[in-house]
């Protein structure tokens, strides 16, 4: 059983797969010999259940039971969308 932990990534993928986005989750590390800071990312497979998220979405993911073979992440809130936004503006 893993521990529950949140992220915050950003919609790298979506509209592929049905109720599922990928969401890239990027953190920084200091490299140990030069002190550069590089930049680590990792893809997750979310569960977004009314297909709601968008291209360039910032999403807050939490573990959850396994849901397919890869999913094991679900979406608790869009804290920003640029898309929504622009239609919102255009509206």
């Amino acid at each position: 059983k893993m521990p529950p932990m949140s992220l915050l990534g950003q919609v790298t993928k979506v509209g592929f797969m049905e109720k599922t986005a990928t969401v890239t989750v990027s953190r920084f590390i200091f490299h140990p010999k030069t002190g550069k800071r590089l930049e680590r990312s990792k893809k997750y497979l979310t569960h977004d259940a009314d297909n709601a998220l968008r291209m360039k979405d910032t999403v807050l993911i939490r573990n959850c039971p396994p849901i397919s073979a890869r999913k094991r992440f679900t979406l608790e809130k869009v804290v920003k969308s640029p898309e929504r936004e622009r239609e919102a503006l255009h509206a």
